[in-house]
Order: C-alpha cells, then sequence, then structure tokens
C-alpha cells in the first residue's frame, strides 16, 4: 500500500523506540507521500468540504498521541500512519454524514485555506510537548524554551484552543461547537498561529 525508502530506517528505529522528535522528523520527510495516499482515498464529496492537508493535520495528531502506546516493532510505521490517515478519512465522512451543516458555516472546497499541517510537524509535536510535561518532551530543549516563550503572549483563548487541539485531541468542530465559534474561524486561528510560532522560531535562529 505504501512505501518505504531505506533511507528511512534510522528514523524508523528511533520511532519504533516511542521518539516522537523522529516521528515528526518521518512525517516531514513522508508529507508528499501521505497526501497523495490521502488524495486517492478522498472521495468527491468529503474532498468538496476538506482539503487533504487537513486528513494529514488530524492524521499527525493522532500519530503522536498513541506513539507511545503503539506497538511498532512488526509493523511499517509509514503503512500505520497510511492507516491512521484512513481511519480520519472515515471519520470525517461520518461526520458530515451525520450532521447537516449550515452552508455558511462550510469552508468551501474552493477557498484554500493554508493547512497547519503545512507547518513542519515538528512544531505540532514541540507544542504538544511544551503545553504539557517538559520533562516527557523528546525535543531540543532551547527551542522548547524560545515556543514556551512565545506560547506565553498568546491569548488565553487561543492558548485553550491550541491545547485543545493538540493535547487533548479534540477537532476543530469539536472546539468551535465548545467555543460559540465556526469551524472555520478555528481552522483559521490555529493555521495562522501555527504559521507565526513557527515564523517567530525560525526568525530567532531556530
Amino acid at each position: 500500500m505504501c512505501a518505504m525508502a531505506k533511507d528511512d530506517q534510522d528514523l524508523i528505529d528511533q520511532i519504533r523506540q516511542g521518539d516522537a522528535a523522529a516521528l515528526a522528523q518521518f512525517f516531514d520527510r513522508r508529507r508528499p507521500q501521505l497526501l497523495a495516499f490521502i488524495d486517492r482515498r478522498m472521495g468527491a464529496a468529503l474532498r468538496g468540504r476538506l482539503e487533504p492537508d487537513d486528513i494529514l493535520q488530524d492524521a499527525i495528531v493522532s500519530a503522536l498521541r498513541a506513539l507511545p502506546t503503539t506497538q511498532l516493532t512488526d509493523r511499517d510505521p509509514f503503512g500505520w500512519l497510511c492507516q491512521l490517515a484512513e481511519q480520519r478519512i472515515v471519520d470525517r465522512a461520518r461526520e458530515f454524514d451525520a450532521e447537516k451543516r449550515d452552508v455558511h458555516r462550510e469552508i468551501s472546497g474552493h477557498q484554500r485555506l493554508q493547512s497547519a499541517a503545512g507547518t513542519n510537524a515538528e512544531l505540532i509535536e514541540l507544542l504538544a510537548a511544551s503545553m504539557t510535561s517538559v520533562t516527557k518532551a523528546v525535543v531540543r530543549n532551547e527551542r522548547q524554551a524560545r515556543l514556551q516563550i512565545h506560547l506565553a503572549k498568546l491569548s488565553p483563548d487561543t492558548q485553550t484552543i491550541l491545547r485543545q487541539r493538540y493535547v487533548e485531541g479534540l477537532t476543530t468542530r469539536e472546539i468551535a461547537n465548545a467555543l460559540g465559534k465556526t469551524d472555520g474561524a478555528v481552522r483559521v486561528l490555529i493555521s495562522r498561529t501555527l504559521h507565526e510560532l513557527q515564523d517567530a522560531l525560525q526568525t530567532v535562529g531556530g
């Protein structure tokens, strides 16, 4: 289903040992193949509501959360990622089938937002670690310290939304419903904030 490159073996070995940073790096290397896989699996109806990047973002979150309790010794990590992405496609399709959404709350398939998944996957892993326990983080300490400084400058509402998305694993629709916002507004806020954090880290020399 999904082929692996030989030169990824070192990363794969680290992933099988539960290394979240290695998984984030593996995501970045394999992003084009994952997007192609997702694009092939998405039906026309779902593609009209979501971009492949949206599913990829969900898969990134799911994988980082599941890694500590997932046994990958005898499994192809890339195949596992494809499996998670496919499950998210199924979940999203069921969500849309179960709820008739108002047209004004939909994000048109023609309105291409720059997805948060387009941001370096390492930032998502770093962000989740920075909002939980520093001692559990498999990250670069200096980079994480800088990120925590920038996180502290965000509004409480924005910090809450990021925590719900990347620590608690809620979908953007669940967050929007809880806050009385639109799904589109939450997605735009997350995407914009992640790119601002990424730019801030790079500006400082990250």
